[in-house]
């Protein structure tokens, strides 16, 4: 089969090619998958190294959503944890704060209910691009494509080496249940998210616990979540065993960890030195599995992808990105319902590549809250008083 290039020679078109291959079936490599079936895209694909919710499935066992879940669709109000217009995860989970592996039987119920083509354990070891299309090297082959979405998340790629002795920690992404910790004291180096689930789990079990962050996350005066610890957190870090057990040590940046004779010196900036029996717990973030393709993107000033209006490369035409590492400008993208306002956005640049029409597609999703194309009223703050 041929076409015509924007030359007007011709090119080959691969008998495999997909249309569109989506990396990743974690919530934005679904959700992404919902949108493209939505528009009418047919011939595409998903591809995940483990199975549907793998990242979710290695939550910690205690660790549950921030953000909660309720079954608003009847007033037009999509749950906080939905992926897909029309669906509530809370309505067949019967849970506000799901465990990550509640979200993953989620996830997998949606790929079953819906027939989304997948492939799942199949590693993706490379992408290069020929011409109009991708070659996308997996484990027992090589297939093409002619847009590539890249949705392969952050949890598997936590963010280490950031300090002298950083190998010396636990990152908390490798935690498989708290109440495997059986000492009385354990310091937690990271003040956000992760970082106070593990104070607040920790401290449920009488552990004393010392948090040390380079910021004051507790005290960012902002209402956008992306920058600030969320009200379910914020709930928590007023109960009584964490008010009694977990000391904040705010605006104290860790320079280095240490074993020595048996304990962890763990010196902070300005030179004081705290010890702990056990190794410090890291709770340092991602760095996100963009970093596996970063040769197919510009990088901003703060090394996340350059992105178009439509979220694809600004250099590689056909290659979008979805997920929590979306960034505009200074709109972070971090969270399920922050970055599923960007999936009809890309399935609507890629069905009308394809010359489907996308008006009605369009209509639908911006009644539900999901798309996102103008990013003028982000940013905004909460009234207070």
């Amino acid at each position: 089969m041929m076409k015509k290039n924007h030359d007007g020679g011709k090119v080959k078109i691969p008998k495999d090619a997909y249309d569109t291959v989506i990396v990743g079936a974690g919530p934005a490599g679904v959700g992404v998958g919902i949108a493209l079936q939505h528009v009418g895209v047919k011939n595409y694909t998903i591809i995940e190294r483990d199975e549907v919710g793998s990242s979710f499935i290695s939550w910690p066992e205690e660790t549950r959503f921030i953000t909660p879940s309720f079954p608003s669709n009847s007033i037009g109000m999509l749950d906080l944890n939905s992926i897909a217009i029309g669906v509530s995860p809370a309505y067949n989970m019967r849970i506000e704060h799901p465990t990550g592996v509640d979200f993953a039987l989620h996830l997998k119920f949606l790929v079953n209910e819906l027939q989304l083509p997948i492939l799942e354990n199949t590693n993706v070891n490379s992408i290069k691009k020929t011409g109009d299309f991708f070659e996308i090297n997996i484990d027992t082959s090589v297939i093409h494509a002619k847009n590539i979405i890249w949705a392969a998340g952050e949890y598997q790629y936590p963010s280490t080496g950031i300090f002298q002795g950083s190998e010396n920690c636990i990152h908390t992404s490798v935690i498989k249940k708290y109440s495997d910790f059986r000492n009385s004291e354990y310091t937690v180096i990271g003040g956000y998210e992760s970082g106070i689930d593990a104070a607040y789990h920790l401290a449920q079990k009488g552990k004393k616990v010392c948090v040390f962050d380079k910021n004051c996350p507790w005290g960012e005066e902002t209402s956008d979540p992306s920058v600030a610890l969320s009200t379910f957190t914020f709930e928590r870090m007023n109960d009584y065993n964490f008010q009694k057990n977990v000391t904040l040590n705010a605006n104290t940046t860790v320079k280095s960890v240490e074993l020595v004779n048996g304990k962890y010196e763990i010196t902070v900036e300005g030179g004081e030195v705290y010890f702990s029996d056990e190794k410090p717990l890291l709770a340092s973030g991602f760095r996100g599995s963009h970093s596996c393709i970063s040769h197919l993107f510009e990088a901003r000033q703060d090394g996340f992808p350059m992105l178009t209006e439509q979220d694809c490369s600004t250099i590689t035409d056909g290659l979008y990105l979805c997920g929590p590492s979306v960034r505009h400008d200074g709109h972070i993208f971090c969270f399920i319902y922050k970055y599923r306002q960007r999936f009809a956005i890309v399935a609507k640049s890629i069905a009308e590549s394809l010359g489907l029409e996308t008006d009605e597609f369009v209509a639908a999703y911006k009644s539900w809250g999901m798309f996102l194309d103008d990013l003028s009223c982000c940013g905004k703050e909460c009234l207070t008083c």
